[in-house]
């Protein structure tokens, strides 16, 4: 009996002593280099030509995307050609593209540093976007295009950008039918891509930075939500459910650091407490602004020591606060392998946006030596570094079901994604029109997408870390601009910050 316990227990030695060899090699095989950010960061750039609308460069590289939209606002003598489509459909939605635009831009304003040869990239990335928007922005007088496509005609098709036959209706926001939301995240957008091309391209940054000045002056004078402007071609889609005060004020938060105009600060500091700066909001997305204009107005305060911010670097430390463990004020959801969970539909663009955050708000602290305060208990820049890097990696991989949530990262990644240009053949493979109801029967295969939308970061998986690579459950498996736009940043910053192989 006595060798029978003996040998019990060596076994139950010899298994533990393997479980945690499995476990110190799952970390280090795991363990992201420089280079492999440096990858991701390449691929994250890329996806944007995926959903390209307009006339392709000669430079395009990914080759199975040709020309689409190319009358786009003819029909209402107007030149709405180029931008993005969102997410899997064929549509130019104005309040995400902008939202995406600025975090791109955001990107590469604190970080552009760390790209080294995929800064070019980054910027072109920006721009194919801003060309539309200052479009968009000019065409008429007092009036911003915000949307070309019509939503629910266009998702009861599943076609090729490049056979789009569905009615391209363009829609404005005016003084009558306002949209003081997505104009003042329009000017938000313009305002920091002047910051990105000051240097590179002064004239196009002077005029971003003066289009956006007048944008933002036109949603401010003429205050409303372009949900109920636009109604049933917004919403459900990307309704303004936080209204438009959290855009007005981030809005004028980009335009006080794009401009050094005294009158932005001005505007901030009397209409910061009407506009949500003492409300704490655990969400940052294309929706609500409110964590992100606390983290960019900390920055004068942490940098600068304005004290009129001061407020604000008390509301980011209470936002960040809520995402780490162990704080007294901690009250995010982590799924059991740790990626933050807020929701069901594309959870993923929550933990990027969040990432990038705490990322961001780690370089601000770091100039001063700061660190964040959560009640008695305080948190040193290297914390939060540490947790947006865990939420990176789980979505390049390091996670349960070991596989990566971008699109041509690693060696397992979703095949099925719910994008109908990629899930398609391409105009190069299949030439002939392939008609509105003629591609469901591609968006029904079990087949992998034919092609590879290269950096895509899908809506990823449910509070229990589970994953379905299938093209119908488009919660988990759509990808989106506003998804990538953050990372690229986070990305720029861990293939800096990490250790070289």
């Amino acid at each position: 009996m006595a060798h029978a316990i003996r040998g019990s227990l060596n076994m139950v030695i010899l298994s533990f002593t393997f479980f945690l060899l499995l476990n110190l090699s799952h970390n280090f095989a795991c363990a992201f280099t420089s280079q492999d950010y440096s990858n991701a960061l390449d691929k994250s750039i890329r996806f944007f030509e995926g959903q390209r609308s307009g006339k392709l460069p000669a430079n395009q590289r990914l080759k199975w995307r040709a020309d689409s939209g190319m009358s786009d606002g003819s029909g209402y003598h107007v030149d709405l050609v180029g931008g993005y489509y969102d997410a899997g459909d064929n549509v130019k939605f104005g309040l995400p593209m902008a939202f995406t635009t600025t975090l791109l831009a955001w990107s590469v304003i604190e970080f552009g540093s760390s790209m080294h040869s995929q800064l070019n990239n980054a910027k072109a990335a920006i721009r194919w976007s801003t060309d539309y928007l200052l479009k968009a922005a000019t065409a008429s007088p007092d009036t911003l295009y915000v949307q070309v496509g019509d939503p629910n005609q266009d998702h009861r098709c599943w076609e090729r950008p490049e056979d789009m036959d569905t009615p391209r209706n363009v829609y404005k926001v005016s003084p009558q039918n306002p949209g003081s939301d997505v104009a003042a995240e329009t000017a938000a957008a313009l305002a920091a891509a002047s910051i990105v091309f000051k240097d590179s391209d002064p004239s196009y940054s002077s005029t971003l930075l003066r289009t956006a000045q007048k944008v933002f002056a036109f949603a401010d004078k003429y205050r409303g939500s372009y949900s109920d402007s636009l109604s049933s071609v917004v919403c459900p889609f990307y309704c303004s459910y936080s209204g438009y005060n959290d855009e007005l004020l981030w809005g004028a938060s980009w335009l006080h650091r794009a401009s050094k105009d005294s009158s932005y600060l001005a505007y901030i500091q009397s209409n910061g407490q009407t506009m949500g700066a003492n409300d704490d909001d655990y969400s940052f997305s294309w929706d609500d602004k409110r964590p992100g204009t606390k983290i960019i107005l900390s920055k004068d305060f942490l940098e600068k020591s304005t004290q009129e911010f001061q407020a604000y670097k008390v509301h980011s430390d209470n936002y960040i606060c809520s995402l780490i463990p162990g704080s007294p004020s901690f009250q995010a959801q982590y799924t059991p392998g740790g990626l933050l969970y807020k929701g069901s539909e594309s959870n993923l663009q929550y933990v990027t946006s969040s990432s990038f955050l705490l990322i961001t708000y780690a370089k601000y602290l770091r100039s001063n030596g700061g660190a964040v305060s959560c009640g008695s208990s305080r948190f040193p820049a290297e914390r939060l570094i540490e947790i947006a890097k865990k939420q990176v990696d789980y979505i390049l991989g390091d996670n349960p079901a070991k596989i990566s949530y971008m699109v041509g990262f690693g060696q397992k990644y979703p095949l099925r994604v719910h994008h109908r240009g990629s899930s398609l053949p391409s105009v190069n493979a299949h030439p002939g029109h392939i008609g509105c109801n003629d591609g469901f029967q591609s968006l029904n295969s079990g087949s992998p997408n034919p092609n590879v939308l290269v950096g895509a970061i899908v809506g990823g998986p449910d509070s229990r870390d589970n994953f379905e690579d299938d093209r119908n459950n488009y919660q988990q498996s759509e990808p989106a601009t506003y998804i990538n736009a953050p990372l690229v940043g986070a990305l720029a910053f861990l293939s800096a910050e990490s250790t070289p192989k």
